[in-house]
């Protein structure tokens, strides 16, 4: 079975969707490996590194591209490289199918197995495929370090002959992943740590890290079959930003990691709760790709609104290349080797599998994932 792996089309991109470690551990399962030339230089791994545990280098895109039978990568393919694919090749990636129809519907134009990443479900078996969780752990943390260093104070407390520091004061809004993540690394930094989610299990979660939990009575809240918060009532929405107003006034940083996959990410700091901020306050919206959870963000840009700095830059794994192109190959290697047959040395499509179910978009000429399908009509 032929693996081709090409590099990422998009110039922002700065991972890399497969290691020479994890490429050498496929070789090994009996797949025959190729990645394109020039495919590890962003975080300066040379062609020779994938040479040395048996994998080619190729250097003709699309020929590579038609003659593969699985093409691993990062983001979504653009036309002309579906249109290179074979029909009956299976193409694994992040699609986020709700917002490509065009792309999905070529896949399934192609005949090409589109598998979505995303749409792993959060499963204990799937827990070392979730790419979701691992970048977002990653960006967690890098919210905090940008936050960091644009804030015009320190973290930390400190007791000085001068008169003691008070340590900033740090809001994570949602304890998912990406915000666990936040609050751990704002408390090692020596920051004051409040945090909020809907969820109420979530509460005994931001205990252990040492934060404050934001309490407020909403009423009956709940997660999803897949983990994530389900969304609020317009009722619920108002008590919960009466009191998000006023500890985002207290606050010197906040941070917020609400998203709802194939959703617009919900509303929750108002343009009003950021004008009662105190100037040089830091705020970082980690759900600007899909909307924005801050009223003022906007993709890819700093705004600066009444001296409150509103930082909206997208993907913030990718600040982090080298951790990020680590654990994204080893959960592509994970999923791999899960459905790996290891007598036919090649990827076993076994729509039978909950996982495989979940995240199987297009097959054999048709959208056949139910949601999608409904999505796009």
């Amino acid at each position: 079975m032929k693996l081709f792996v090409p590099k990422e089309a998009d110039a922002a991109e700065t991972r890399v969707p497969l290691l020479p470690t994890d490429a050498g551990r496929l070789v090994q399962l009996g797949a025959d490996v190729e990645v394109e030339g020039g495919i590890g230089e962003s975080i300066n791994i040379p062609d020779q590194a994938y040479e040395e545990v048996g994998a080619q280098i190729a250097r003709d895109r699309a020929a590579s591209l038609s003659s593969a039978d699985t093409v691993l990568r990062i983001g979504m393919p653009a036309g002309e490289d579906i249109v290179a694919l074979a029909a009956g090749c299976i193409h694994i990636s992040y699609m986020d199918p709700f917002n490509n129809v065009e792309a999905v519907r070529k896949l399934a134009a192609q005949r090409i197995s589109g598998i979505s990443l995303e749409m792993i479900p959060r499963t204990t078996i799937a827990q070392k495929m979730d790419v979701l969780s691992s970048q977002a752990n990653l960006a967690g943390y890098v919210a905090v370090v940008l936050a960091a260093e644009r804030l015009q104070k320190i973290f930390p407390m400190m007791m000085t002959a001068a008169g003691t520091i008070a340590p900033a004061r740090v809001f994570v809004i949602g304890a998912g992943v990406a915000g666990l993540q936040a609050i751990a690394t704002a408390k090692r930094l020596g920051a004051r740590v409040d945090a909020f989610d809907v969820r109420p299990e979530a509460q005994e979660q931001i205990l252990s890290l040492g934060a404050k939990p934001l309490n407020m009575d909403l009423g009956p809240t709940g997660k999803t079959k897949d983990g994530y918060a389900k969304q609020l009532t317009d009722e619920q929405l108002g008590k919960k930003r009466l009191a998000m107003a006023k500890q985002c006034a207290q606050s010197d940083v906040v941070i917020t990691t609400a998203k709802v996959f194939g959703k617009k990410a919900p509303l929750i700091v108002t343009n009003e709760m950021l004008d009662g901020m105190k100037p040089g306050s830091v705020v970082i919206d980690l759900a600007v790709e899909t909307g924005g959870n801050v009223q003022a963000s906007e993709l890819g840009k700093e705004v600066d609104r009444n001296g409150v700095t509103i930082i909206g830059r997208p993907e913030l794994e990718r600040m982090v290349p080298v951790p990020a192109s680590q654990v994204f190959s080893s959960n592509l290697y994970s999923f791999l080797e899960h459905f790996w047959d290891k007598e036919a040395k090649s990827f076993r499509l076994d729509r039978e599998d909950e996982i495989i179910r979940s995240c199987l978009i297009t097959h054999e000429g048709e959208v056949v994932h139910p949601t999608i399908r409904d999505a796009i009509g």
